[in-house]
């Protein structure tokens, strides 16, 4: 932004009636590219989001840096945040629509993880 690339894409109709919006911190993006490049919808000279692939990269280039023996991908981490919020009691309706799942049978897969986890735990009632 120091170098005036701060400005990004919004939707036409958005950046009519917010002219400013485009340079407004809450709208950067949380992984910009290292390059700028003109934006052929309006020749502006800007820094886009980070391509999907290059993020992927990024991540196992981290993973081996750090001596990871494990595969680690960005659906890795989605994996673990859906299984983290189920461990925290979150209902599965509401771990479907932030995962973005059409379905909550597809949300389902993760709740044989959590009867796993939670496999120490169980206690039958003539073990008090």
């Amino acid at each position: 932004m120091r170098n005036g690339f701060g400005s990004v894409y919004l939707p036409f109709a958005y950046e009519k009636k917010y002219p400013k919006a485009k340079l407004e911190t809450k709208w950067q993006y949380l992984f910009p590219m290292t390059n700028i490049s003109k934006d052929p919808r309006s020749d502006i000279k800007r820094r886009h989001h980070l391509h999907p692939q290059t993020l992927g990269r990024n991540i196992k280039i981290a993973a081996q840096k750090a001596n990871l023996n494990k595969r680690v991908t960005s659906h890795i981490f989605r994996h673990s945040y859906a299984t983290h919020l189920l461990q925290a009691g979150i209902d599965l309706r509401s771990i479907q629509e932030l995962l973005g799942h059409k379905s909550v049978e597809t949300t389902m897969i993760y709740t044989h993880i959590i009867a796993e986890l939670n496999k120490p735990k169980l206690i039958s009632p003539l073990d008090f």
